[in-house]
């Protein structure tokens, strides 16, 4: 086949979920709607987190990272793939593909960490309180939250190198929501299969090793929790970890099925469907999902909308 010019002058198509659907208007809408509910409810959660004195513990401060997390991770896909079908014009520049996919990956490994670290959180918070802030000081959340971005950013910059030196062949349709390793090398005119296994191994290393350890950490969780004499206790401690268990399970699920199942376990349109479920509706569901049913951010949104947003009454 011939090959075309890779050059930041050349670019590809993307032919995603809104091109396949049979109803792209309606699902464009329910994009649109999951976008900015995502800006809305993670805009919310950092003002919070960052106004509320009262939030400026540990696990909080990995929380206001995850949200920042998400909503760069959906600010990174949804404005283009709504613009993409609103002006009819799906094309993206070679230069424009590469930092969609450094993003993505950047964010997206940031995220599989970041899990881990809040999953060791939980578990000290639980299983020793009285050494809660010798473990998690203030210097070692800021220490996980690096450390979470420079391995994210590292394994991203070398992919998306590695990635966009293969010569790409006539056609240039990815047909995937974004621009991501495993659609992109489906038009590469050279042999893949060795990097595709540097891929996979990178993915079970990225996902599977936190993974392992969230699985430790509520393990030590459970039995802690086993042999708590007070319900009040246990009940806060279900609500957080189930919170949290929550966002994991769709996080690493999703994430599981693209990077580290074989290609030949899922087709196209099944990765754009998941694609849009941990881009787009995880970022939107994860503020909801640790806000509505935990008390302490529930009472720090209703002291910093009355002190900052509602005006006190005036003394008459």
């Amino acid at each position: 086949m011939e090959l075309w010019n890779s050059t930041l002058g050349s670019g590809f198509m993307l032919v995603g979920i809104l091109d396949d659907s049979g109803a792209p208007e309606l699902l464009c809408a329910a994009i649109t709607v999951l976008y900015f509910l995502a800006l809305i409810s993670n805009g919310l959660l950092l003002l919070v987190i960052t106004m509320d004195a009262q939030l400026h513990v540990p696990m909080y401060l990995l929380l206001r990272q995850l949200s920042l997390i998400d909503l760069l991770f959906t600010s990174a896909v949804s404005p283009k793939a709504i613009m993409d079908f609103l002006l009819r014009d799906n094309t993206v520049s070679f230069g424009s593909c590469a930092l969609q996919l450094f993003s993505a990956m950047t964010l997206g490994g940031a995220e599989d960490i970041l899990l881990a670290f809040m999953a060791y959180d939980r578990y000290v918070a639980i299983c020793h309180p009285l050494t809660y802030m010798v473990f998690m000081s203030p210097k070692i959340c800021w220490i996980m939250v690096s450390t979470s971005w420079i391995l994210a950013s590292l394994s991203a910059l070398g992919h998306t190198v590695y990635t966009m030196l293969f010569p790409f062949c006539m056609s240039q349709e990815i047909k995937h929501l974004l621009c991501e390793i495993p659609p992109l090398l489906k038009l590469a005119c050279r042999d893949t299969s060795q990097y595709e296994l540097m891929v996979y191994v990178t993915g079970v290393l990225f996902l599977l090793l936190p993974l392992s350890a969230i699985v430790t950490s509520y393990t030590l969780i459970l039995f802690t929790f086993l042999h708590m004499p007070s319900n009040e206790g246990r009940k806060k401690a279900l609500v957080t970890c189930s919170s949290h268990l929550t966002v994991v399970g769709m996080f690493y699920g999703g994430a599981t099925f693209m990077y580290v199942l074989p290609s030949s376990f899922h087709s196209p349109k099944q990765d754009n469907i998941i694609s849009v479920f941990y881009t787009i509706v995880t970022p939107a569901l994860n503020p909801l999902i640790y806000s509505l049913r935990n008390k302490e951010v529930i009472g720090a949104f209703r002291r910093v909308l009355g002190r900052y947003i509602l005006p006190a009454n005036p003394t008459l």
